[in-house]
């Protein structure tokens, strides 16, 4: 299971990215839409929140695109760190630790200040990268049947 979770989050960013060339060199294919229709499902896909490349909206915001990146960051971590047994305490303060940068940019969003996709991508790395590492350390943690 965690050979899966550490595989998937490379290749759910290089899906999105392999999406967006598609749409920009060949146009809108049955694939593509359904990968624009499943992320609009998790992500609000707004425009003005969105990274564009040669003229195409991303298919996920500028935070979950920073959620997506870190994700394989933290599963070239958690594999590093696979030896290291780190107590679940310790996962979920990094977790916390991880979340104040995202949170931090939502609060001044909410407060009125001006905040970039590049900003909202930036602050959300570190999440992404804890989610994976938490979720890699639960996995390893946890009975057979999960493994």
């Amino acid at each position: 299971m965690v050979k899966a979770l550490v595989i998937a989050s490379f290749v759910w960013p290089i899906a999105l990215g392999l999406a967006v060339w598609q749409r920009a060199e060949y146009g809108t294919s049955m694939g593509t839409a359904l990968l624009y229709m499943a992320t609009s499902r998790i992500c609000h896909q707004r425009p003005e929140r969105s990274f564009h490349t040669a003229g195409v909206q991303w298919p996920v915001c500028g935070r979950c695109s920073g959620l997506y990146i870190g994700a394989p960051i933290g599963a070239l971590a958690a594999l590093l760190l696979a030896r290291r047994r780190r107590g679940r305490r310790a996962a979920l303060i990094a977790l916390a630790v991880a979340a104040v940068p995202t949170a931090a940019t939502m609060t001044l969003e909410w407060l009125g200040a001006p905040m970039t996709s590049e900003l909202r991508a930036i602050a959300a790395v570190p999440l992404g990268a804890a989610v994976v590492v938490a979720m890699v350390s639960a996995i390893d943690r946890a009975p057979d049947p999960i493994r």
